[in-house]
């Protein structure tokens, strides 16, 4: 890497970390008026809202990279241009294609640093977030393993293995201890449906009541449960495509598939995750054209302003594009990669015009 590479390749990653900062900073403040509605509620107060920020900050700075390395572009490649920097550069050997390789590395290590985060850091984060709300809204413990969803409720622990798509519940267990920590009754169902006013209705019961003179066993089709426990309470535990790995991802796909069970959804979370590190090049690509073939009058605003379009347009025509995919089930490497390559076609064509 020689002199002008490298000072290029730190001035785009100084100006693309300003404006993810800022933008976080944004996104943030936002995040934090809304969460004030649940002021309160539990024992949800102001320690566990920033707490709640820092953990859901690694997923917004994942989602954030590829628009924060369009401004930083944009503004770092502006400036030079303003000052000439450009010009000398090239006057001093180093092409076009010198100058967007140069980006592109930049770009590569951003994509790392978003890998590593959006990999390895956010999903981890994102989960601790949802759980820690919930359980300090409802007050009750809440963990999740290998053996199904536990919940406390007083003296009773609550096992399910199965949330349903419906809400219902199946293969329920219910243990009520007494004040030593003894075992006192045992409820078994294989399913459970929420009739509201905090009222489950259990299905096909088996029941054991325990004593230390004997131990007694009874069945029965229905019974009502009366019971705190919520289906807000148990939206934690179903599987949100957007807060996994792409490890995590890939097996959950296979497993959906081997069950026979719908993976549309989580196929088009999957290769948005694979397209991401194209679209922060892609991004990067769009900012040259902008800079390289604009005179020096234009001011450093205009550019950022052309940015902030850019993105957001970008986003939402991703959006559409991924709910169409939806919708209509179409191919979901189709529908990820579509938008992205669109821009890159344009970005291509606009750099081709301009070194022409």
């Amino acid at each position: 890497m020689n002199v002008l590479t490298g000072y290029i390749v730190r001035e785009i990653l100084k100006g693309s970390f300003i404006a993810v900062l800022l933008l976080l900073t944004l996104f943030n403040l936002f995040t934090f008026s809304d969460q004030l509605k649940d002021l309160g509620k539990g024992s949800y107060g102001l320690k566990e809202i920033f707490y709640y920020l820092a953990l859901t900050s690694p997923t917004v700075f994942y989602e954030l990279m590829p628009a924060s390395a369009l401004l930083g572009s944009l503004f770092i490649l502006g400036a030079m241009g303003n000052n000439r920097e450009l010009i000398a550069m090239q006057a001093a050997g180093l092409s076009v294609m010198g100058i967007i390789r140069a980006v592109m590395l930049a770009g590569a290590i951003l994509v790392f640093i978003a890998i590593m985060v959006g990999e390895f850091v956010a999903p981890t984060a994102e989960r601790t977030a949802r759980i820690m709300k919930v359980t300090a809204q409802n007050e009750q413990v809440v963990m999740g393993g290998k053996y199904g969803l536990w919940l406390r409720e007083g003296k009773k622990f609550i096992n399910v293995r199965t949330i349903q798509d419906d809400g219902n519940l199946a293969d329920i267990s219910i243990y009520e201890l007494d004040d030593q920590r003894h075992l006192l009754h045992s409820t078994h169902a294989e399913k459970a449906a929420f009739q509201g006013n905090q009222q489950w209705k259990l299905e096909r019961i088996k029941q054991s009541n325990i004593s230390m003179q004997q131990m007694t066993a009874s069945s029965q089709n229905e019974q009502i449960w009366q019971s705190s426990v919520a289906p807000d309470l148990l939206k934690i535990v179903v599987v949100n495509p957007n807060n996994l790995s792409m490890y995590d991802l890939a097996m959950y796909i296979d497993f959906l598939k081997d069950n026979h069970q719908k993976s549309h959804d989580f196929e088009l979370a999957f290769w948005g995750r694979v397209v991401n590190p194209l679209i922060v090049f892609v991004m990067l690509l769009v900012s040259a054209p902008f800079v390289i073939g604009v005179k020096r009058g234009v001011n450093v605003g205009g550019r950022m302003m052309i940015g902030v379009v850019i993105g957001m347009g970008f986003n939402i025509i991703d959006k559409i594009v991924g709910h169409i995919g939806l919708i209509y089930d179409l191919n979901p490497p189709l529908m990820a990669f579509a938008p992205s390559l669109i821009v890159l076609v344009a970005a291509l064509f606009a750099l081709n015009r301009v070194q022409g």
